[in-house]
């Protein structure tokens, strides 16, 4: 028997170094993707160039680190890969909030809104109704279906009301409406890239002191019981840091529901592992190497013709898709 642990050890320790070595890759690339997006380019005031690109790569990372830490634990505690959190309907959730704001208060009143109060109040809203819906499914082990197709409820509810209230607004008001209804890197306030900072970090940090945790939950809530774990206490504290964490990232830059799909699905194939010690990080770094880079390419290449976010919202979708039917036919 000791015999076989050391073989086993000894089995798993070159493979561990390969994922190491290739999460350290994936944040070597993040960092150069990084660097291209700030300096590539830059003419006419440096200065003002150089800190209008520190701000939109600020809000890039994180949302991009968001959507992939959220999305690595919501996989896990529903124990399905092909799960997203903003696909449970909370882009559909900050459409209709925004489209509310319109027809209340008008353009003007709108754009006068504190942008902290603004950002607060959407942050606290999604985080209380993603809580009030899926955490007692989680906790009554309902099916995974049943979660799929309250979101997707959920999301039609919220995107016909967002239709009906935006026939009522004025046309020359619907310009601002539809300003708010994708997801922009181009002028962010730099209080609230602060306070969405701060939250990123923290709950990065927590998601990472919890990996270890997490590695015992993907094997199942019998399983991770069994082990002494205190399940309702863990999905109920890990739920709330991804509401958080996606409520931030869509009350900061508008709603990107297939981002974390995408990225976590391509971390897998590259790391070739679901241990969160090193899914994590993967994970995050191939989202900074996808949105960074994309929205690179479009300054650099297209002149920034392209809309980044539409562009990676439908090759998400094509994940989603090819994802469901391996599952189906897997």
């Amino acid at each position: 028997m000791p015999g076989r642990v050391m073989a086993e050890a000894a089995t798993a320790s070159p493979h561990r170094a390969a994922e190491r070595r290739t999460v350290l890759a994936i944040c070597a690339i993040a960092t150069a993707v990084c660097a291209v997006f700030l300096f590539v380019g830059l003419r006419g005031n440096v200065a003002f160039v150089l800190g209008l690109r520190l701000s939109q790569l600020l809000g890039l990372v994180q949302v991009a680190v968001s959507a992939a830490v959220s999305t690595v634990i919501f996989q896990t505690i529903t124990g399905n890969r092909i799960l997203s959190p903003s696909i449970m309907g909370l882009d559909a959730l900050y459409l209709f909030c925004q489209t509310v704001l319109v027809f209340a208060l008008g353009g003007f009143g709108y754009a006068a809104l504190p942008p902290a109060w603004k950002f607060s109040g959407e942050v606290a809203l999604m985080m209380a109704i993603s809580l009030a819906l899926f955490l007692p499914m989680l906790r009554r082990r309902s099916d995974m279906m049943l979660m799929i197709l309250t979101g997707f409820v959920l999301g039609l509810m919220f995107r016909s009301l967002s239709a009906l209230v935006a026939r009522l607004i004025d046309p020359n008001e619907f310009a601002v409406l539809q300003g708010a209804s994708f997801a922009t890197f181009q002028s962010l306030d730099e209080g609230l890239l602060a306070i969405g900072a701060v939250v990123t970090a923290l709950g990065t940090a927590a998601a990472w002191r919890a990996r270890h945790v997490l590695d015992v939950i993907a094997l199942g809530r019998d399983a991770a019981v069994g082990l002494g774990l205190d399940w309702n206490r863990w999905v109920t504290a890990l739920l709330s840091l991804v509401a958080c964490l996606v409520a931030t990232s869509t009350a900061l830059v508008g709603p990107l529901a297939f981002l974390g799909l995408l990225v976590v699905a391509l971390a897998e194939r590259v790391c070739g592992t679901r241990g969160h010690g090193f899914l994590l990080p993967a994970a995050a770094g191939v989202a900074v190497i996808v949105l960074v880079g994309a929205q690179a390419l479009a300054r650099l290449g297209f002149g920034g013709a392209v809309v980044v976010s539409v562009v990676v919202e439908f090759v998400g979708g094509l994940v989603f898709l090819a994802l469901l039917f391996s599952r189906r036919h897997g």
